[in-house]
């Protein structure tokens, strides 16, 4: 049986891609949440997370348009 695909842009994201987008997301989210309270701006590692988590919720955005949730 072939594994379900999203694809994103030139690349086809299977079932476990997927899984693994939603864990690293969830990841993320928790080190934000723990996070010490940053100086607006100043805290690029903080300002890092933030980029990371915009660029896993659009990949997984078009995981699920293709209908791969």
């Amino acid at each position: 049986m072939e594994a379900r695909k999203a694809h994103t842009g030139d690349r086809a994201l299977t079932a476990a891609a997927v899984e693994a987008l939603r864990a690293e997301a969830a990841r993320i989210e928790a080190e934000i949440r723990s996070y010490p309270t940053p100086i607006a701006g100043c805290d690029a590692q903080f300002n890092h997370l933030l980029d990371r988590r915009a660029e896993i919720g659009r990949a997984l955005a078009a995981a699920r348009a293709a209908g791969s949730d």
